[in-house]
């Protein structure tokens, strides 16, 4: 059975690779913005100013080659991975939840919400987050597919894959145009104006980390979107019916049935507090992950003149030096979903990610050759450089 990806690749080539593939992309969902053959953008970010348009298309072509060496090489051994994860995931959120039946003893409940958080962290990031991406898309397995995946998290697949997959990966950092600096409700850019609102910023993110995945479906919506009259009231009607729909669906799994079953041990009660207590703990490390991704010290924000008339190469660039490393031990990475790698990712979407941690100290050699910075650290640097500037940004600019 073959099945094609709804998913726009902005790495360039359909996930899948074939023809047919790109044109029922091309007819399902268009990237936003194209990308110039030759040339450089109205003006090159500070980072990369000292280099030429023969350097940048250089980088390019040197990068290319990276991700199609990885793509020559994806076979057997990677989908005997990502089907070792699915099943420890699997294995992991049924003996949790079959524990909590039993959780009115502390033990139990204590062993039981630590395998549920441990199953929704991997089910969340190294499947949900990669398989949506289309990184398994080549497998042609109907149940490992970007259009089939329902992920553990509220917010509906399609609205996810639209923000980030389309918007979010083309338009990286560029403040005006990405929405994921900030999500609508923090400021992350001394370029964002300020407001008495943002004193608010470290209470926001605080609130924001335990129901991150609410946070993440709100703003899936694009409200401010449907505000300006940009987003139709029928793709609105549209979109709060499938986010109804799969609220309820995770309530009925996290907040009904475990619970109910439950009961019949005594247990319901402690069930109800584990499954929510999963949840959080799941929502706190994704909120922790993907924010230190993103807005470390040393990443770089963009305008729109920095996108303007942008190369293929140029686009390497911005995701480069748009984004920011975790560095840590293998399990680190693979709970982070290997958004560890998240300069990698940037890069290359689609490539399965198991195969980041390989193609990392090549991409790492690339920047130094040409200069540009490689932002990376431990988890905890890296939290504490984003909370910094939760902080900082909060209040309002100093006057000159």
């Amino acid at each position: 059975m073959t099945i094609v990806s709804d998913k726009p690749d902005v790495s360039g080539d359909a996930a899948t690779g074939d023809a047919a593939t790109a044109k029922v992309t091309a007819a399902a969902r268009t990237r936003p913005g194209a990308l110039a053959e030759s040339g450089h953008p109205l003006v090159r970010p500070d980072a990369a100013a000292h280099l030429s348009d023969e350097q940048v298309a250089e980088l390019g072509r040197e990068l290319d080659a990276i991700r199609d060496e990885v793509l020559a090489k994806r076979g057997a051994s990677d989908a005997a991975y990502i089907r070792r994860v699915i099943k420890v995931q699997r294995g992991l959120e049924i003996t949790g939840r079959a524990t909590l039946l039993v959780s009115k003893h502390k033990a139990a409940w204590v062993a039981g919400t630590a395998m549920l958080s441990f199953a929704k962290i991997l089910e969340n990031m190294e499947l949900g987050h990669n398989i949506l991406h289309g990184q398994w898309d080549w497998m042609r397995d109907p149940d490992i597919h970007s259009t089939t995946w329902d992920w553990d998290f509220v917010t509906p697949t399609r609205s996810w894959q639209h923000t980030h997959n389309d918007l979010h990966h083309r338009w990286t950092n560029v403040v005006g145009k990405d929405n994921d600096i900030g999500y609508n409700l923090l400021r992350m850019d001394p370029s964002q104006e300020w407001k008495p609102f943002n004193l608010g910023n470290p209470l926001y993110n605080a609130i924001l980390a335990p129901v991150f995945e609410w946070g993440i479906a709100l703003y899936d919506l694009e409200l401010p979107d449907y505000k300006e009259g940009k987003k139709s009231k029928e793709a609105m009607t549209r979109d709060l019916k499938a986010l109804g729909l799969k609220a309820l669906k995770q309530f009925a799994k996290d907040y009904a049935a475990t619970p109910a079953v439950a009961m019949l041990t005594g247990s319901g009660k402690q069930a109800l507090y584990g499954t929510l207590t999963a949840n959080a703990v799941r929502n706190v490390w994704a909120h922790a992950i993907i924010f230190c991704g993103h807005f470390p010290d040393g990443t770089d924000t963009f305008t729109e003149e920095m996108v303007e008339g942008e190369t293929r190469g140029d686009w390497y660039v911005r995701q480069m030096i748009g984004s920011a490393n975790i560095s840590g031990s293998k399990f680190m990475h693979l709970m982070s979903g290997n958004l560890s790698h998240q300069i990698e990712h940037h890069l290359f979407p689609d490539l399965p990610s198991n195969r980041y941690a390989e193609v990392a100290p090549k991409v790492q050699e690339i920047c130094k050759r040409y200069g540009l910075p490689y932002t990376t650290g431990p988890l905890l640097k890296q939290v504490g450089s984003t909370w910094a500037k939760v902080f900082k940004l909060a209040l309002p600019p100093k006057k000159a």
